[in-house]
């Protein structure tokens, strides 16, 4: 037979067409692997649609495969969940909406991009902290795919700010918010009364800080204390606070002549139930004088400002309540 022609890649003239087809076989290199596994969503996209049409080629009759959009966007859903499964985004809220159904949605965004954002009904009430527009945070979820409006989003289960810098920002903005609202007014600060007959303390019900101050009320002057037992961080925690001090306010028949709200000192984040606007919206409000006792000396949080007189201990807060016996019956 006579000689064919060399195929590209080749090295030399072949003799027949099974060596031609062999050693154009052997000569061609595989492609290189990819140099890093990060791709954007729409790389990821076009690859997807790609891959899906090159697993379906035609006969050689050259007749098109016809896939309808569902079909695509599905694949693509599947796609996009597989590749990333659970991730973490660091950007800043935006669009922060709390729909009908419970659900939020929001973006998350940077210099150069944006995300959509869902957190599910339920969720939201997990955080330690109030979520709200213009927060840097570090979000975690499952990235997905919606087919009805041909977008991406990330269905978000848990989020933390982005460090103490974004709630110390924050802080300070929902502080002076509140503070033109008039809720940190001299004026509206109600004097402690001298000998109460009834103390009501919001605390944990466990640790140091509520053995402190019994210990120290007793010592000083006893009188009847009723206790009301809360999360002082975490998980509902700043719900409870302020249900607590609505609840004294409201009682006909456990209502304290004075009222101390207390935990023991903790980072920014352990104290932020403190710095919710749900509390300090209570405090201002209650018609019983507080006394505030959250933390330790140095720590400083937004029921502070909005308390009848801010303690700079538990222990401080309970020396505050009641004088001390021995002096009076001196006096």
């Amino acid at each position: 037979s006579c000689a064919m022609p060399a195929l590209p890649g080749a090295q030399k003239t072949c003799a027949t067409l099974g060596d031609c087809l062999s050693r154009q076989h052997s000569a061609c290199s595989p492609p290189p692997p990819p140099i890093t596994k990060t791709l954007f969503i729409e790389s990821l996209i076009n690859y997807a649609i790609a891959t899906h049409m090159l697993e379906n080629q035609p006969d050689f009759n050259h007749n098109q495969i016809i896939y309808s959009v569902s079909e695509v966007a599905q694949s693509i859903k599947r796609m996009v969940e597989d590749r990333f499964g659970r991730v973490s985004l660091r950007g800043e809220i935006s669009g922060w909406k709390v729909a009908s159904s419970g659900h939020v949605y929001f973006r998350l965004k940077d210099d150069t991009a944006v995300i959509d954002a869902v957190c599910w009904k339920g969720t939201v009430g997990k955080f330690a902290f109030k979520p709200e527009d213009g927060l840097e945070v570090v979000a975690t979820g499952k990235l997905t795919t919606y087919p009805g409006k041909s977008s991406y989003q990330i269905v978000v289960d848990s989020m933390q700010p982005a460090g103490a810098g974004a709630l110390m920002a924050l802080l300070e903005k929902r502080r002076v918010e509140l503070e033109k609202e008039g809720l940190f007014a001299q004026e509206r600060k109600k004097k402690l009364p001298f000998l109460p007959q009834i103390i009501g303390v919001i605390t944990s019900p466990t640790g140091a800080v509520i053995r402190d101050i019994l210990h120290r009320i007793s010592e000083r002057f006893p009188v009847h204390v009723l206790v009301f037992p809360v999360a002082v961080q975490g998980e509902g925690a700043a719900d409870q606070i302020a249900s607590a001090i609505k609840f004294f306010n409201e009682s006909q028949t456990y209502k304290p002549d004075l009222i101390i709200v207390a935990r023991g000192g903790g980072s920014i984040e352990d104290l932020w139930a403190f710095n919710e606007e749900i509390v300090v919206r209570a405090a201002a409000g209650s018609r019983i004088p507080l006394i505030s006792a959250v933390g330790h000396e140095t720590d400083t949080t937004l029921i502070d400002y909005a308390s009848d007189m801010r303690a700079p201990t538990p222990t401080a807060a309970a020396e505050m309540a009641v004088p001390v016996r021995d002096e009076i019956r001196l006096a």
